[in-house]
């Protein structure tokens, strides 16, 4: 599905990690993700609709940077795309914090990742 021989064959920024790092990651990040989701579900609020929404919308950006960025080999979108994700990912951390702190608290680590993926993101865009 994914393009990974030209993934591989694009110049790699200095810090770029090893590629088997990435699924790891992205799977414990994923469950911090689901984590922070229910914890904020169970609080008892009247005012978490727009949390639920700054969520999906989040989420719909994290699920179309892979096809952006390994189908279509659109680095240049895909760093607009992972612009948004940190936007619409501080925006929630603000809003859950509003509702549940360690529901916020827990997404820290995703949200310095995503700095990371951007950063890299951005390094492949100018190298390539």
């Amino acid at each position: 599905m994914f393009d990974t021989i030209w993934y591989d064959n694009l110049i790699k920024p200095a810090f770029n990690p090893p590629a088997w790092i990435f699924s790891p990651v992205w799977i414990i990040l994923y469950g911090t993700l689901l984590v922070s989701l229910i914890l904020y579900s169970i609080k008892v609020s009247n005012n978490k609709f727009q949390g639920y929404i700054l969520f999906v919308v989040h989420m719909i950006f994290n699920l179309i940077w892979s096809p952006v960025f390994f189908i279509l080999h659109k680095i240049d979108i895909a760093l607009f795309i992972i612009f948004f994700m940190i936007l619409t990912g501080l925006l929630t951390v603000k809003k859950f914090y509003t509702i549940s702190k360690i529901s916020a608290f827990i997404l820290i680590p995703y949200l310095c990742w995503l700095v990371f993926a951007a950063y890299l993101n951005f390094e492949l865009f100018r190298l390539n």
